[in-house]
């Protein structure tokens, strides 16, 4: 069986691409979930810390790589462990971030977890689980910020998935969870608008990362060709996705709440029904 890697879209060099970042979140302080050293949380992370924020970063596991990245760009940005599928972790978690900072003006829910396979053989453990993380999760750390963010006119903003607009067969549960987010997305904006606090969303598309990259490789060349068909401005980096959500973060979005932005493909091209259970033609 013939194997694919993902190919990304040109990007600047990261030299050009920093000397032209701009600095919007100059005294913001800012919570990434589930930011890892290669995936988009930590992509989101450097970018909002390349800004000007004060980022920390939440996940079960430290992104040491990450961290000593950023150190060595002489930015802020630090770790804690945190388990998002527990309230009471999540509430310690922005209890100590607003003792040390004095603020918090961002929250980026990005921790994510999915399980590919045919829905048949989904369990009720597998089911449970993805949606606590990438639901309930979203739930529990936007309740926790949200009396943080009500006092500096924050912004949230939500990861969610193209699989949660368009639907993915093989990612059934990841679909359902991440359409929930999009939902709770749009509720947020609405009842927290008068109180200054935008709530919004972005869904990717494919992006190279280490996951996609686990997927890619089980898939054939004639599975592989449909899903980049899916992909009219071809495959996408983690650096695309975070600048889209650092442009939805800054106050140049000031006017935008309640949507869920989708990236890297178009209703028009719908996502391919056998590319996440087993590379089926």
């Amino acid at each position: 069986m013939a194997t694919r890697s993902i190919k990304r879209i040109d990007q600047p060099s990261s030299a050009a691409a920093a000397r032209a970042l701009p600095s919007r979140f100059l005294g913001k302080v800012a919570l990434v979930t589930g930011a890892s050293n290669r995936g988009i949380g930590g992509a989101i992370a450097e970018r909002l810390a390349k800004e000007g924020a004060v980022v920390v970063t939440a996940s079960l596991h430290e992104p040491t790589r990450l961290l000593h990245k950023l150190s060595e760009a002489k930015v802020t940005c630090s770790w804690t462990q945190c388990d998002v599928t527990k309230s009471d972790q999540v509430v310690r978690t922005i209890d100590e971030l607003v003792e040390e900072l004095g603020r918090l003006d961002v929250v980026i829910n990005n921790a994510g977890y999915d399980v590919a396979g045919p829905f048949s053989r989904l369990t009720d453990a597998q089911w449970q689980h993805i949606l606590e993380v990438n639901l309930s999760g979203v739930m529990n750390v936007s309740r926790a910020a949200l009396p943080q963010l009500e006092l500096w006119k924050g912004v949230i903003v939500n990861i969610t998935s193209a699989s949660g607009l368009g639907g993915t067969p093989g990612l059934a549960a990841y679909s359902a969870a991440k359409a929930g987010v999009d939902g709770l997305t749009r509720s947020l904006a609405v009842e927290y608008a008068a109180k200054s606090v935008r709530v919004v969303g972005v869904a990717p598309a494919l992006v190279k990362t280490p996951m996609s990259a686990r997927y890619a490789a089980g898939m054939t060349t004639k599975v592989w060709d449909k899903l980049v068909d899916c992909h009219p401005l071809g495959i996408g980096a983690t650096q695309d996705v975070a600048a889209a959500v650092a442009f939805l973060a800054s106050h140049e979005a000031r006017w935008i709440s309640g949507i869920t932005l989708p990236l890297g493909w178009m209703p028009s091209y719908p996502l391919p029904f056998d590319a996440y259970v087993g590379g089926a033609e």
